[in-house]
């Protein structure tokens, strides 16, 4: 049974109240969020998807956003957004080789963060400042994810967003993906989770399996392999 927390509304009673109405999926294409969009989907909403990329061009990103854009039906690519954490990265000069340091502070590049995105997002499909945001977010995924759910909910009002399998476990998860044969990307493979990062749990698997994405990673962030240094004290 789906763990049950007092005072918020059930994952499915969300998924009810929207019904018919057209929203986004915030999609990062880790395995809750392909259940959400499935489970958004099986409750007859229509979803408009956008993914965030932390690092851009990576080619198994790509083709795996391609995956899924022909496995929902899809009749055009999945909208790809620069994520908020690419634009920190920058900011803060992380892993960054000196010489590049004053080009990256002169570009002044803005502070973005989530509201921002989902507002790119409405305008890009035409929707209604009011439109519904909704991702995969699971209150057992982290105790966290758990304590933030509990103290707040599964909804914001002021920021129009939904999470909208909240509750579910994992065994939920699995068996939504398992019965519309669909596939995970090739990230729980390398990783055992979706890309998340530039330290040495993805560099390293990327350097084996994706070293054409290893180097696009480098090319951004030349200084990315001094975490195995790190990882090494």
């Amino acid at each position: 049974m789906p763990v049950v927390i007092p005072g918020v509304t059930p994952s499915k009673e969300l998924r009810e109240q929207l019904e018919g109405k057209t929203v986004l999926l915030s999609f990062s294409r880790g395995k809750d969020s392909i259940a959400a969009w499935l489970a958004l989907r099986e409750a007859g909403v229509q979803v408009k998807p956008y993914h965030l990329y932390l690092v851009p061009g990576l080619r198994f990103v790509r083709e795996s956003l391609e995956y899924f854009a022909s496995h929902f039906g899809l009749d055009a690519p999945i909208l790809d957004l620069p994520h908020p954490t690419l634009f920190r990265w920058l900011n803060e000069l992380i892993y960054q080789p000196p010489e590049r340091c004053p080009v990256i502070e002169a570009a002044k590049l803005p502070r973005v963060n989530y509201e921002d995105i989902n507002n790119w997002a409405r305008e890009y499909y035409g929707l209604p400042a009011d439109t519904w945001v909704c991702d995969g977010v699971r209150a057992t995924d982290s105790p966290n994810r758990r304590m933030a759910i509990k103290s707040y909910g599964p909804i914001n009002e002021k920021m129009r967003t939904q999470k909208v399998v909240w509750d579910w476990k994992v065994a939920d998860v699995r068996s939504m993906i398992d019965r519309h044969a669909t596939r995970l990307p090739p990230d729980y493979l390398w990783f055992g989770r979706s890309y998340d990062g530039l330290d040495l749990r993805f560099t390293a698997k990327l350097r084996t399996y994706a070293p054409d994405d290893y180097e696009r990673v480098l090319q951004w962030f030349p200084l990315a392999p001094l975490d195995s240094i790190r990882a090494s004290l």
